[in-house]
């Protein structure tokens, strides 16, 4: 099989900073596989589009994920039956590895 993951960046972006919301961008671009620039863009997308507010913290940045929100692509909203993003990240959390 060729190089390839079963979730975007963007979906992975999300369940990192659900769990560490204090991550620095090198953390995740480090955990995440990315460039420094890659995790830049992910969460300037994220936070354009309603699903992570950032928030100042001293020096730092703290992400919080919009649980709350439907999710963006209709077919998966329509095969989880209009559950929540937060409903998705549990799900994918508590998944055994």
């Amino acid at each position: 099989m060729g190089d390839w993951r079963f979730l975007t960046n963007h979906g992975r972006m999300l369940l990192v900073v659900a769990q560490r919301p204090d991550a620095r961008i090198r953390d995740l671009a480090e955990t995440l596989d990315v460039t420094e620039r890659t995790v830049c863009g992910i969460l300037a997308d994220l936070i354009e589009s309603g699903y992570l507010v950032k928030e100042r913290a001293g020096r730092r940045n703290r992400y919080q994920v919009q649980g709350h929100l439907p999710m963006p692509d209709p077919l998966v909203r329509q095969l989880i039956h209009e559950r929540s993003l937060r409903d998705l990240l549990s799900l994918l959390e508590a998944a055994p590895a």
